[in-house]
């Protein structure tokens, strides 16, 4: 598909709808109205993560019947660079290392991008794919900021009109319970959504101890999941998944984010333990949001919503009987969102892109950490569109050109203090 234009591929599908695993005027095969030739793919972060999208990447080609090859693999580290050359039985000239890598992938010939870096790079790392006209695979969260937030929405908006196909890592909107208790929500089986509790409580996922000699980037990039710089902090990083899951049920954006936390055990980085967040969506709408990273504690990760007229615990319904179709997917869902990528690029329809609703939902996560930082009410049309409130312009740094440049600051090692500074360290 780099040699010819979508309009180009949506006119010689027009001309061979018939055609089930044969070849239209352009040489391409297709099956079921999907272009079936090979497919050309590249990895941006080869950390547990990337390798795990890539490998479901490949598990949705073979559900397709569709050949593909990896082309490029890049991530900051040799020593991943080497474990993705490794699973994935790679030449060596197919890895690149480096933190100004991801380029070599960009230029690549690879049609898809898969990136699964530390979130404070997507932002950097999707304009590099857009531009050079990749569709791309991007896991959550997608931003650690507003600023870089907003810009993945405005990058969205140039891949619609690039004709690209943008899918994120929201796994809960590929899995056929969450869909058909979306349906149901829509069919009116619980009427309005009037409150809830979103919830990730578990435990720090790991820690990445600082080794002697090792430099303030490779100590951070190293030890992402612990810095807010880096990963946004755990209502970020994980949390987003509920976030989303309640903007989609809900249908709409929030008004207002009003949180608190704190720390009290974790042993590296600067980040809270804890996370409560009052979310308001307007119209007497409230979300309690609660994630916390402790261990010995009990464990939550889930949804509840009341409704006007019943409620839903999980993906279970109680409320007024309404009749949806059932939904089958070919897979689960961390598998079912790469399906629907290849299918959306590949096809003859309007491309999939899911950049403005993941990156509201990474938005949702940055008003909580915000407020409970900085001890404020943090509203909506501060992040996105009150130029003249102190948190629209708040940027984390280190950035991801001070990590290309070699002029990484190591940031504080200890939380922020709420109701103390407002700028915090978003600057």
């Amino acid at each position: 598909m780099n040699n010819f234009t979508r309009r180009d591929f949506v006119k010689a599908a027009a001309i061979s709808t018939a055609a089930i695993s044969t070849f239209n005027i352009l040489g391409a095969q297709t099956a079921g109205g999907i272009n079936t030739s090979k497919i050309k793919v590249g990895l941006i972060g080869c950390g547990g993560r990337g390798k795990g999208a890539a490998a479901q990447f490949l598990q949705a080609c073979k559900i397709l019947g569709i050949d593909v090859e990896i082309v490029a693999v890049a991530d900051a580290f040799p020593d991943r660079v080497q474990g993705a050359l490794n699973q994935f039985k790679l030449d060596a000239s197919k890895g690149h290392a480096g933190y100004e890598a991801y380029r070599k992938v960009t230029e690549s010939d690879a049609e898809f991008v898969i990136m699964a870096t530390p979130p404070n790079f997507r932002p950097q790392h999707l304009e590099a794919c857009v531009e050079a006209g990749q569709h791309c695979f991007v896991e959550k969260p997608v931003a650690v900021d507003p600023v870089g937030a907003r810009k993945v929405i405005a990058l969205g908006e140039l891949a619609k009109a690039k004709g690209l196909t943008i899918v994120a890592g929201t796994q809960r909107r590929y899995e056929a319970n969450y869909q058909m208790t979306k349906a149901k929500i829509d069919a009116g089986a619980i009427g309005e959504i009037v409150g809830g509790v979103i919830s990730w409580n578990g435990q720090v996922p790991w820690i990445s101890s600082r080794k002697d000699g090792q430099s303030d980037a490779h100590y951070l990039t190293r030890n992402w999941l612990n810095f807010t710089e880096l990963s946004g902090d755990h209502i970020v990083e994980q949390h987003v998944h509920q976030l989303d899951v309640a903007n989609w049920y809900i249908g709409r954006t929030p008004v207002s984010f009003n949180g608190m936390g704190g720390r009290a055990r974790r042993e590296t980085g600067n980040q809270f333990d804890f996370f409560s967040v009052d979310i308001d969506y307007g119209d007497g709408v409230h979300i309690h949001s609660q994630c916390r990273q402790i261990a010995g504690c009990y464990n939550r990760v889930g949804e509840s919503f009341r409704g006007s007229e019943g409620q839903i615990t999980g993906t279970k319904v109680k409320g007024k009987d309404v009749s949806v179709p059932t939904i089958k997917l070919a897979a689960s869902g961390m598998i079912q969102e790469h399906v629907e990528l290849i299918k959306s690029a590949r096809g003859s329809g309007t491309p999939l892109n899911c950049a403005q609703a993941v990156a509201e939902a990474t938005l949702c996560a940055i008003g909580g950490r915000i407020s409970a930082y900085t001890g404020q009410l943090v509203r909506w049309v501060d992040m996105v569109s009150n130029q003249n409130s102190p948190f629209y312009a708040m940027q984390l740094t280190p950035n991801p050109i001070d990590f290309e440049r070699g002029t990484v600051v190591m940031p504080v090692e200890a939380p922020s203090t709420p109701g103390k500074e407002i700028k915090f360290r978003d600057r």
